[in-house]
């Protein structure tokens, strides 16, 4: 995802593992993992892979760059405000012209890149979705970023005009209380727009009966009408699972495609994984966590928007920050905010994953035989059949991993064994 839709769409932390049941495993329970390797056909494909890949980050971080400073010299903006002027005459109706024009242009010129992505997919054998589909998926999301985007900056520039030195504290104010009941709705309204989902429990009795117990062993209760299996395999042949939601909107959803790959242990590992998730309370620090930088952001926005105003703004036919002619000017701002400060939310998010890791180890110490192989084989399996590349660039890492690259969570979960020495988990007594 590029930097200027960081900026304007609602980011809902969602933490994502692999799981499954038995049936046809990638890594057998009887593989001895001592570190992630891949097969010489399937590393020749992931060093490809990978290469492409560090190439379209790149190559999508300098577009989107270069595109909003091309709208901003170009007095884009201030094209699309007359525009809107001379549709009406209300400045609120003007910003319903201008707002939504100027997201579908940036949007549509960001197009390319994204079809290459899923070409990419599709070429690797990852993804499976035929392209009217994907077109379906990408004018959905287009939509409902529109709809969310106009709404969320309209409302900025109202608060700019009413409040010109402390709108953003105000609208980060509103944001917060917002932003959590989009996530609280996103697993009953936006989920169900590119996925269907179907309860756990009548479709795999036996994983859920399993579950159960790691759910016991840990101290929880999560009840079955919380557990789901999402159908992956018509779009995607990776694996994959996450929670989502918040309160009574709060769920495990389990991908149709692990549940053929990978054995029960390994399953259970990666439900303790999640379980991590929930018992840790990460959901709520990766909230708090991100309203704190949403309100650092937008205190940067303000002020060196409106130094960028009164220092360029004749020569880019911006009138005042609260003009709509702003709006390129503003995500490009935010955009520079959020790349610079990228290894910090990616730091953050990959402490949280490793807690989880950890966690998952400790929960099902004493269910599944041999933790540690159990968990190595897991991530094992979950490289391989995602095409990890085995040595990532340490910047990378530093730089965009969301998540502990797998030869270093592999490292981890064979080496952590605290019940050898006689002590305790952590997390789980």
């Amino acid at each position: 995802m590029t930097n200027w839709k960081r900026s304007l769409l609602v980011c809902s932390i969602v933490l994502i593992a692999a799981t499954a049941l038995a049936q046809t495993p990638i890594v057998p329970p009887d593989s001895v993992i001592t570190s992630y390797t891949l097969p010489p056909d399937k590393l020749a494909k992931a060093t490809a892979l990978y290469d492409v890949r560090v190439k379209l980050l790149i190559a999508d971080t300098i577009f989107g760059f270069v595109l909003l400073l091309a709208f901003v010299y170009g007095r884009v903006g201030a094209r699309f405000r007359s525009m809107a002027e001379g549709v009406t005459s209300g400045i609120k109706k003007q910003g319903l012209v201008a707002i939504p024009l100027f997201l579908l242009v940036m949007t549509v010129c960001q197009l390319p890149l994204e079809m290459y992505g899923h070409r990419l997919q599709l070429a690797y054998g990852l993804s499976v979705q035929h392209w009217g589909s994907w077109f379906g998926d990408w004018l959905k999301s287009l939509a409902i970023s529109l709809l969310i985007g106009t709404a969320a900056i309209s409302g900025a520039y109202a608060l700019m005009r009413k409040f010109a030195r402390n709108w953003w504290l105000v609208f980060w104010a509103i944001s917060v209380p917002f932003l959590i009941f989009f996530i609280f709705l996103v697993p009953f309204v936006i989920d169900p727009l590119f996925n269907h989902f179907d309860p756990l429990a009548p479709r795999q009795p036996q994983l859920v009966a399993e579950i159960e117990k790691v759910v016991q062993h840990g101290g929880l209760s999560i009840p079955r009408d919380r557990m789901f299996e999402m159908r992956a395999s018509d779009k995607v042949t990776t694996l994959n699972a996450y929670v989502t939601g918040l309160g009574a909107s709060k769920r495990v959803v389990v991908w149709d495609n692990t549940i053929k790959e990978m054995t029960v242990p390994q399953t259970l590992f990666v439900f303790g994984h999640e379980m991590g998730h929930y018992v840790l309370n990460h959901m709520w620090k990766g909230l708090a966590f991100f309203f704190v930088l949403l309100f650092v952001a937008y205190w940067f926005g303000a002020r060196v928007g409106e130094w960028s105003v009164r220092r360029f703004g004749a020569r880019w036919d911006i009138r005042a920050l609260s003009d709509y002619a702003s709006l390129p000017l503003l995500i490009l701002i935010i955009s520079v905010f959020m790349f610079i400060t990228q290894p910090i939310t990616s730091g953050f998010s990959r402490y949280l994953e490793h807690q989880a890791d950890q966690y998952g180890m400790e929960v099902t110490h004493g269910i599944v035989p041999n933790v540690n192989q159990n968990a190595a084989q897991t991530f094992q399996a979950l490289g391989e059949n995602g095409l990890s590349y085995p040595n990532p660039a340490p910047w990378l890492i530093f730089w965009t991993y969301d998540h502990p690259a797998i030869p270093d969570r592999v490292q981890f979960v064979l080496h952590y064994n605290p019940w050898a020495e006689g002590k305790q988990g952590e997390f789980v007594k």
